[in-house]
């Protein structure tokens, strides 16, 4: 029912529980493929992917590049794009077949779906964001890519898929998708905490704002990648 694509660049550190949260969905028949879509690792990412049975494609760098060719090896009817530092909590896929259900049958209109962003991390500063993101996500209908993507494949091919964008590929997807077709879900998507303690929360927050801004201002995504790395 799902095809399941994650992009991967180095990620041998993280991609291990990213995966094994999707095996209780793959033993229910849920996920029935998953497609590591890498760009050019030289850890043991690829041994990883291929010891779980994932199915390895080689793409360009770049996240867009990357989540846009793995999207072309997928057969399944419903696609859920993953970053490889998101680990997606028990159970999380009982939800998402009773949401895959409704659109199905025609109880809801076509949409897309993200989860509930969380951050394996303690203390306020971690707690803040997620308030901050849950109120982005309620007001603008803005979730990140870290946030996870579940979308029927005929409403990814229609509003044009993932662009080969090296920043902000996410946002930039959700703004075609409209707010009107993405649905909040109530799991979990827990994500890697690390890039924010490592440049502090505060700039860390900072640059994703000012990224933003940018994107809002039309600075083309190559501009925002090369003054923010």
């Amino acid at each position: 029912m799902i095809s399941v694509i994650i992009p991967t660049l180095n990620s041998a550190h993280v991609l291990g529980p990213t995966l094994a949260a999707l095996v209780p969905a793959v033993v229910d028949g849920v996920v029935r493929q998953v497609i590591v879509a890498d760009g050019g690792s030289s850890d043991a990412t690829l041994d990883i992917a291929d010891a779980t049975g994932a199915e390895i494609v080689q793409a360009g760098q770049g996240r867009g590049v990357q989540l846009a060719t793995g999207a072309q090896k997928a057969g399944s009817p419903w696609l859920l794009f993953l970053h490889s530092d998101t680990v997606l909590e028990p159970g999380w896929h009982h939800e998402a077949s009773d949401f895959m259900e409704r659109v199905d049958i025609g109880r809801h209109p076509t949409s897309a779906a993200a989860f509930r962003f969380t951050l394996d991390d303690t203390g306020i500063a971690p707690r803040l964001l997620e308030v901050g993101v849950s109120l982005r996500c309620g007001l603008l209908r803005l979730p990140y890519g870290d946030q996870g993507l579940l979308i029927p494949a005929r409403l990814y091919n229609e509003i044009g898929g993932f662009r080969p964008l090296l920043l902000m590929e996410d946002v930039d997807l959700v703004r075609r998708l409209g707010r009107r077709r993405l649905v909040m879900l109530r799991s979990r998507a827990i994500t890697s905490a690390a890039r924010f303690k490592e440049s502090g929360y505060s700039l860390r927050v900072l640059r994703n704002l000012s990224c933003l801004t940018l994107y809002y201002l039309r600075v083309s995504p190559t501009t925002i990648a090369r003054l923010y790395g």
